[in-house]
């Protein structure tokens, strides 16, 4: 793979894991620093729910612990195992860090609404969103679905929503293999 913008519309803990691509310079983190985070879950806002706040490096070092553990799990996902205990340990512990509670809230003067909330610093409850979405990934039909990308240099996983969906991307992986196969079947020798 060779484009630097991160992939984004698979679940957020399949995002995630999809922080860490190879280019052709070779393997990079999105979330090297505190600004690529940033960066990435600004990609992402809309599908997180919750505010996100100022965040610092001991944000960063906690998304990227819970990302090491959801990586171990979708990675066992994929090749039809068991999680590791000590990812589903690691999982366990991102959610117990920030539980989902629900408040009720006061909504436009009269109304009270019902809305589910987490304490704890922003990258407490960043990872406890994400270790939330992995946990249900891993838990229902779909986490027997997570698959590697096809193409021989990618290291991207994706949840299939066709059976026969190959790549991370048909715009990227599966373009550029439409191109070898082109190339290969017109090759002047």
């Amino acid at each position: 793979m060779s484009d630097p913008a991160p992939l984004t519309g698979e679940p957020l803990a399949v995002d995630l894991v999809n922080t860490r691509p190879h280019l052709a310079s070779g393997p990079v983190d999105l979330l090297a620093d505190v600004a690529g985070l940033r960066s990435w879950l600004a990609l992402e806002a809309g599908r997180l729910g919750e505010e996100v706040g100022s965040l610092d490096g001991d944000d960063l070092a906690e998304l990227r612990r819970v990302r090491e553990c959801i990586a171990a799990a979708l990675y066992a996902a994929r090749d039809g195992e068991p999680p590791p205990a000590e990812a589903v340990e690691g999982i366990n512990r991102a959610l117990a860090a920030a539980p989902l509670v629900r408040e009720l809230v006061r909504e436009g003067g009269e109304g009270l609404v019902l809305v589910p909330c987490r304490e704890g610093a922003p990258g407490v409850r960043l990872a406890a969103l994400f270790a939330e979405d992995a946990a249900a990934l891993l838990a229902g039909p779909a986490g027997s679905r997570v698959r590697a990308c096809g193409a021989e240099d990618c290291v991207m996983l994706f949840v299939p929503a066709h059976p026969s969906r190959r790549w991370c991307s048909a715009a990227r992986c599966g373009n550029r293999a439409r191109v070898a196969r082109y190339y290969q079947r017109h090759r002047t020798g």
